[in-house]
């Protein structure tokens, strides 16, 4: 069947489409139907059907005779270490967890927030929860004590289960006391905690209120799964809000089973069995999605990776993975795909491994640029695919359906919408807009199975976020354009939109144009304000190793191809080279935070950020040409 059709027949008729869809998965109690419509733009999916998770993502595989096939696989260079984890193993390490949990009085509808590092451990604390009907709150690893407090806060968790260390290259990154200190901060208090002690550092328990990982399963008995309604909440995801309180991304049990599990053959292209790997954390929605469920619910083996694309120990870790464990399908950012290239410009490290195994590799996580997908398709040789999502959907909105009909690439796009995204470019008024014209991007109600179907606990917000602006619609926040082959394009966020003298242009263009400069590695295009034009294009550009000439020379050339490139109306006139760009941890440029900084205005510390002496940076740049006063 090709993609058109498959299209079609879920716009035709999305309630068979989906029904057909939750036949691949074990019910305990079947739906009656799959769309529920609560009224007022609310939707839920599956609703009263009864599932479990757990059940889903490990019994079933053990049960149809396939514990033997491993299940995860553990590679950790910062450790020097490597295990795997069979289906049969897995079943029982997460029964005697969940066991254990229950003893100490976790039950159905339970928050438990999870805050761990790359290790299998993290994915048994999520399968336990689940296994449970408790719903999970990953926070990212190393998160700092006052955002963790925010969380504990909003989920009110009655446990919390973490690790004592996580290991970046070159320091050991101290868990337990960043715990502590958001436990005093916080004023909700979770009746115990579980701490997985690394032999790398052994973190101080308190009496009473903390449990080692390994004794406090001792002498347990193992937990059955607990069928829950296809409504109950999995888990919790916490996304960056604007206003700096984190918004609560909510998924629903039945529609993640179903809408994960569908994706895997038919976008990622792999069958049970099939090795898949997504570089990414569980602290991330493609951790949630990519690491644990997805690929388990679809009986495929799993990497969960502890380290860097480059310095762990150099530039080929990826291709050395996908060698040793025969990866089918590879899913990374482009941020990381960058971060090779600037290593290895020239594929020296593809070449010393065999990737025949390799059928694809999938990028998200930010814009896919034109260069770094052309560099990677001339030194790996394989399909790469760029695809678009957000925490707030958990899967594809567009992709290449990859096991449907392999369409042909075109490179800046991410291709085509999935079944279940009605994706439209509405007009600041919300009027569609014509083939390749420039507005906001907006998917028509009901969103499909494992979106998000509201924030915990905070509905005018999810409504004020997502829904108000376009009635009738999911607004994305993202603004781009769809040609007439009906390929969309992400150009921006829509405040990456930017007004020079009336003008509307993407500063994701300029970057485009910047990124195609043979020297430039990686760079970053922001609006800054300006009394005359209202706002102007600035741009950052760090360079590929090696190249040592006058940066002057660079910044000239740069702001002369933009000018030959997309015009004088863009007015690209500032331009500066910086040694690294500030970003968060999954691989996004702080944009906003930096136009701030360009502004000389008021900001918020990102929580998400990686390194904020990179902020420090870029004001010093700024202030060489007469910004960020």
């Amino acid at each position: 069947m090709a993609y058109k059709d498959v299209y079609d027949s879920w716009k035709a008729d999305p309630e068979a489409f989906w029904m057909d869809a939750a036949k691949a998965i074990d019910w305990d109690r079947a739906p009656s139907k799959a769309l529920f419509d609560k009224g007022n733009d609310l939707y839920e999916w599956f609703s009263d059907g009864m599932v479990n998770t757990c059940w889903n993502a490990v019994d079933r595989h053990v049960e149809a005779g396939r514990g033997d096939q491993v299940a995860i696989i553990h590679d950790s260079p910062v450790t020097h270490s490597k295990r795997e984890i069979t289906y049969v193993e897995l079943r029982n390490r997460v029964a005697n967890l969940a066991g254990a949990l229950r003893a100490k009085g976790i039950e159905k509808g339970d928050r438990v927030i999870i805050y761990m590092p790359m290790i299998p451990e993290a994915l048994e604390a999520m399968l336990a929860c689940a296994r449970l009907g408790a719903i999970h709150s990953v926070v990212f690893g190393g998160f700092a004590a006052n955002e963790l407090a925010v969380r504990i806060d909003d989920a009110k968790p009655k446990a919390i289960i973490a690790a004592s260390c996580g290991i970046e290259p070159g320091r050991v990154v101290h868990y337990k006391p960043l715990l502590d200190g958001a436990m005093e901060l916080a004023t909700h208090e979770p009746d115990f905690c579980v701490i997985f002690q690394r032999e790398q550092e052994v973190a101080h328990l308190e009496e009473g209120r903390d449990y080692n990982w390994h004794g406090f399963q001792y002498g347990v008995e193992p937990a059955d799964c607990v069928p829950v309604e296809g409504n109950h909440p999995s888990y919790i995801l916490y996304t960056s809000g604007t206003t700096g309180a984190p918004k609560g991304v909510i998924r629903h049990t039945a529609g993640q089973l179903v809408a994960l599990n569908w994706t895997m053959k038919n976008i990622y292209n792999v069958d049970p069995g099939d090795v898949f790997w997504a570089a990414s954390d569980v602290g991330w929605v493609v951790g949630h999605s990519y690491i644990c469920y997805a690929p388990l619910i679809h009986g495929n083996t799993t990497i969960v990776f502890e380290g860097k694309p480059v310095g762990t120990p150099d530039p080929g870790t990826f291709w050395r993975i996908i060698e040793e464990y025969k990866v089918r399908s590879f899913f990374t950012a482009p941020t990381a795909l960058r971060a090779v290239k600037r290593e290895d410009p020239n594929g020296e490290f593809v070449k010393k491994y065999d990737l025949s195994n390799l059928t694809a590799v999938y990028l998200a996580g930010e814009r896919a640029d034109p260069d770094t997908i052309e560099w990677a398709q001339k030194v790996l040789d394989k399909p790469i695919y760029d695809h678009w999502w957000q925490t707030e959907t958990g899967w594809t909105i567009a992709g290449m359906p990859a096991g449907i009909e392999k369409l042909p690439v075109k490179v800046g796009s991410p291709s085509v919408p999935m079944p279940g995204y009605d994706v439209q470019i509405l007009d600041e008024a919300g009027h569609p807009m014509k083939p390749g014209e420039l507005g906001a991007i907006a998917v028509k109600l009901p969103l499909p199975p494992g979106t998000l179907p509201t924030l915990w606990n905070a509905e005018d917000r999810f409504r004020k976020s997502y829904l108000n602006q376009f009635p009738g619609f999911y607004e994305t926040g993202d603004a781009g354009m769809i040609d007439e082959d009906g390929y969309l394009y992400i150009m921006a966020r829509t405040d990456d939109v930017i007004n020079v003298a009336g003008h509307r242009l993407s500063t994701g263009g300029m970057e485009e144009v910047l990124a195609s400069h043979p020297d430039v590695a990686e760079c970053a295009v922001i609006g800054v304000t300006d009394q005359l034009k209202g706002q102007l294009p600035m741009g950052f550009v760090c360079l590929t190793s090696g190249v040592n000439r006058p940066h002057d020379e660079i910044t000239k050339e740069c702001v002369k191809l933009v000018r030959e490139k997309i015009g004088p109306v863009a007015a690209f006139k500032l331009c500066l080279v910086v040694d690294r760009l500030p970003k968060t941890r999954s691989g996004k440029i702080l944009r906003a935070t930096m136009v701030k900084i360009a502004d000389s205005a008021e900001f918020k510390l990102p929580a998400t950020i990686d390194d904020p002496a990179i902020l420090d940076e870029i004001r010093d740049a700024l202030k060489t040409i007469g910004y960020a006063k």
